[in-house]
């Protein structure tokens, strides 16, 4: 474990918010991409301030979304922004090496795979196993919006049973908090 910090997850909360506010008003990236950060981190490491679990939608930036840049925010990308080993393991990585103290799961209106989740017939191939864990995600709910939220809420809960993630929590106030993308107006809602 690292002992070093990046920022609390409420100082990280209001980054992200005012980054995202910075975005709907402009509709670009004010984030820092410059040349100078990317020799920056590329000599000194990342020290990103916040994990942004996410679905792989190609409407979903968290990057521009948050108005982040170079070194800012750790991304996770899976459909349905779905939790497994996988992602445990790089959530417990930026938390416990990279000094990371808050950990969104971003869901956004509009999700093709909480709309596949709907139709039982979509279950072909690989897809299956994020469609079952969104199933057990929303249950019987069939509004697209609520059954986001539900799903939100879920992959919180699984990251919530790691055990690092729990020490995190406990020794050095690392939030997990739940996030909904409006894919129309660019506004972030926190849960």
């Amino acid at each position: 474990m690292s002992d070093k910090i990046t920022m609390s997850a409420d100082k990280a909360i209001e980054c992200l918010k005012q980054g995202n506010q910075k975005y709907v008003e402009t509709n670009a990236n004010n984030g820092n991409v410059s040349s100078g950060i990317r020799l920056k981190t590329a000599g000194k490491g990342q020290e990103p301030f916040a994990v942004v679990v996410t679905c792989s939608d190609s409407r979903v930036i968290p990057e521009t979304i948050f108005s982040a840049g170079i070194g800012d925010i750790f991304v996770i990308r899976v459909a349905g922004n779905v939790i497994d080993d996988h992602q445990l393991g790089s959530i417990e990585y930026a938390a416990s090496h990279l000094g990371t103290r808050l950990i969104v799961v971003l869901g956004h209106t509009n999700c093709g795979a909480i709309g596949a989740a709907f139709h039982p017939d979509d279950d072909n191939k690989y897809i299956r196993f994020i469609l079952h864990e969104i199933r057990s995600a929303i249950g019987n709910e069939t509004d697209p919006d609520k059954a986001c939220i539900l799903n939100i809420k879920h992959s919180i809960a699984a990251i919530e049973e790691s055990l690092e993630i729990q020490k995190e929590e406990h020794e050095h106030s690392l939030r997990v908090v739940g996030a909904m993308y409006h894919i129309d107006t660019g506004k972030v809602d926190f849960l």
